[in-house]
């Protein structure tokens, strides 16, 4: 499966934006979801995850409350709403598709899109 990512941008601190993740190749359905960011300099971080039909997400506590994960599989395509973005929510944005697990780690996913950068000023 190919994973296209869009959306990024730039913000002000506070505002929002929505990454949508479109897949091709084989249907969506099939695969736990699961959002991931870098920032400059640090590790691929762990951001939202989302069960195959949808129903569990999971997310990381720094962005709980203001992140939404969903996913539409008759589109093929997975959504990060983000609200009240801070400064240190900068970093490019990955989604990521598993296709055995539950995508508790960031190992365990075996597609990877190339990114899109988020950059929130304050």
């Amino acid at each position: 499966v190919q994973l296209q990512a869009s959306g990024g941008g730039l913000v002000q601190a506070g505002g929002s934006l929505r990454l949508s993740c479109a897949a091709s190749g084989r249907t969506l359905s099939a695969y736990v979801m699961g959002w991931f960011r870098q920032a400059p300099g640090k590790e691929r971080d762990f951001v939202a995850r989302i069960s195959r039909t949808g129903g569990i997400t999971y997310y990381d506590d720094s962005v709980k409350g203001r992140f939404t994960m969903s996913r539409d599989n008759a589109k093929n395509t997975v959504y990060l709403q983000m609200n009240s973005l801070k400064p240190e929510d900068t970093a490019v944005y990955y989604c990521a598709a598993d296709v055995n697990g539950l995508g508790a780690n960031l190992s365990e996913y075996d597609y990877w899109g190339q990114g899109t950068l988020v950059t929130v000023s304050s």
